[in-house]
C-alpha cells in the first residue's frame, strides 16, 4: 500500500500540523510505502513569499520530526516536473462545476485571498500529486477530504475514457485529531493566528499558551474539561493514566486554568525535546538536507515516469 502526503512550506510548524498530518506520516512509514513531499507549488497560491527559505525550513522540520529518507520517499514538489504535465492533462477531465463547489476556494476568497486561476485549480494540481504516484491512501485533515474526493472523481472520469490507468485513492482521517484546536478554540491555523508552534524558545511558547481562551471559573470550583481548550490540546500528548489524572484534576477543583496552562507547556516542551535536538543538527547541515531532497526527487521521478509515459501515449501527446 502506498501512502502519500504533503505539506505546504508556509512557515513555522504548529502542533496542528503535527497531529493532523505529520504524525500520521511518520507512523505510516513504519508499515507502508510512504511518499512525502513539500508542496511548494501549492504554496504559491498563498503568495509564495520567501518560498526558497521556507522550503528548506520545512524540509529541516520534517526530518527533525521523524521523516526518515531511508523509509520514505521525501522530495520537493517542484523537483518532479511531470506533476505539472499531468495537472494540465487532468484539467481536460475536470468539470468547472466540480471546482466551483470546492469549499477551500470559497473559504479562502471569503477571507480576502485574491481569486486567481492557481487558487481555483488547486484541487487539480493536488489530484496530479496523488494520481501520478498511484497513491492508495492520502492522510488528510477534515478540511482536505473534499480535495481527495475531487481527485477520485477526476481519476474515474479519466479511466472511463482510457481504461484503468489511474489508481483511485482513499482518504484517511484520524477521527480523534482531525481538527486540532487553536488558542481561541477554532481549528488551529496560521490564517486565524491561533497557533502554538512546535519549535522556538520555551519562554515564547509558554507566553502563547497563556493566551489560550478559557472559561472564567473560580479557582476552588470544579471545571469542565471536555469543552476546555487547554485540555483538548493537552490530551493530544497524553494517554492512559496520565489523561485520567488530568481529568480528575479538573473535576476536583482547587486549580485554576492558569495551572493547567503551565502543565500543558511542560508536557509539550518535553514531548518535542528530541525533535528539537534533531532539528539543531539538520539546521547546521543544510547541504545534507539538500542531498536528501535530491535523492528523494530522483526516486519519486522514477515512480512517476511510467504513469506519465502511458498517459502521453494514450492522449496522443506522444507522436
Amino acid at each position: 500500500m502506498r501512502v502519500l502526503t504533503g505539506i505546504q512550506p508556509s512557515g513555522d510548524l504548529h502542533i496542528g500540523n503535527y497531529f493532523g498530518s505529520i504524525k500520521q506520516m511518520v507512523e505510516a512509514q513504519e508499515k507502508s510505502e510512504t511518499f512525502a513531499f513539500i508542496a511548494n507549488y501549492h504554496a504559491m497560491t498563498s503568495g509564495g513569499k520567501d518560498l526558497s527559505k521556507l522550503t528548506m525550513q520545512c524540509a529541516t522540520d520534517f526530518l527533525a520530526l521523524g521523516i526518515d529518507p531511508k523509509k520514505s520517499v521525501f522530495w520537493v514538489q517542484s523537483d518532479v516536473k511531470e506533476v505539472l504535465e499531468l495537472y494540465w492533462v487532468l484539467s481536460s477531465f475536470t468539470p468547472m462545476g466540480l471546482l466551483e463547489r470546492a469549499h477551500s476556494y470559497k473559504d479562502k476568497t471569503a477571507k480576502g485571498i485574491g481569486a486567481n486561476h492557481s487558487l481555483f485549480s488547486y484541487p487539480v494540481l493536488m489530484a496530479a500529486d496523488i494520481l501520478i504516484f498511484n497513491s492508495n491512501v492520502v492522510p488528510v485533515g477534515k478540511d482536505q477530504i473534499q480535495h481527495v474526493e475531487i481527485a477520485r472523481d477526476i481519476a474515474i472520469k479519466f479511466n472511463n475514457q482510457y481504461g484503468d490507468i489511474l489508481t483511485i485513492p482513499e482518504f484517511r482521517v484520524q477521527e480523534e485529531v482531525q481538527t486540532v484546536p487553536g488558542i481561541d478554540g477554532q481549528k488551529m491555523s496560521k490564517s486565524y493566528k491561533n497557533v502554538v508552534n512546535i519549535f522556538g524558545d520555551e519562554k515564547s511558547q509558554l507566553k502563547t499558551i497563556k493566551k489560550i481562551v478559557t472559561e472564567n471559573v473560580a479557582v476552588e470550583e470544579p471545571k469542565e474539561y471536555e469543552s476546555c481548550n487547554v485540555y483538548n490540546m493537552a490530551k493530544l500528548f497524553l494517554q492512559g493514566d496520565s489523561l485520567i489524572e488530568l481529568q480528575e484534576r479538573y473535576k476536583r477543583g482547587g486549580e485554576g486554568h492558569g495551572h493547567f496552562k503551565i502543565y500543558l507547556a511542560d508536557i509539550m516542551w518535553e514531548y518535542f525535546r528530541e525533535f528539537r535536538e534533531k532539528r539543531e543538527y539538520y539546521e547546521a547541515h543544510q547541504d545534507e538536507v539538500r542531498e536528501i531532497l535530491s535523492i528523494g526527487a530522483a526516486k519519486a521521478k522514477e515512480v512517476a515516469l511510467p504513469t506519465i509515459e502511458k498517459i502521453r501515449t494514450l492522449t496522443g501527446i506522444r507522436y
